[in-house]
């Protein structure tokens, strides 16, 4: 019998924008409480991806800790986005009347996001 894996994560930082790379199982335990410790340690985040497509369980522990991170992001004034979610994981979200509270889109969407934030606007000098 396969048991799913504990929570695995891998965050990757660029300026100021920190993709985290989440799979196995978002629930109570050791795995989820340095998940959660190890995005509070990241300094100067514009915005916090949370790429959950190889999520394959969520609880309440895990979700009490996106809402905490939630709040850590706001208290630090940055974006949370949850990125690809599965059918599951929505289904999870909707039950809690949780899905309002976070901002959900597709990693094509992230993407874009991401990429219009590194081309700033051209800015014109007037002589």
């Amino acid at each position: 019998m396969n048991r799913p894996m504990e929570l695995q994560f891998q965050v990757e930082c660029l300026q100021d924008v920190a993709v985290v790379n989440c799979s196995g199982r978002m629930v109570r335990g050791a795995a989820l409480d340095q998940f959660r410790r190890r995005i509070e340690q990241l300094e100067r985040v514009r915005v916090l991806v949370l790429d959950l497509s190889e999520v394959e369980q969520l609880d309440a522990g895990g979700l009490g800790t996106l809402l905490l991170v939630r709040r850590w992001a706001t208290q630090k004034s940055a974006k949370l986005k949850l990125v690809n979610p599965p059918v599951f994981f929505r289904r999870v979200l909707d039950a809690t009347h949780l899905t309002s509270v976070f901002e959900i889109s597709s990693l094509k969407e992230a993407i874009g996001i991401l990429r219009s934030k590194e081309c700033p606007p051209t800015r014109f000098a007037v002589a």
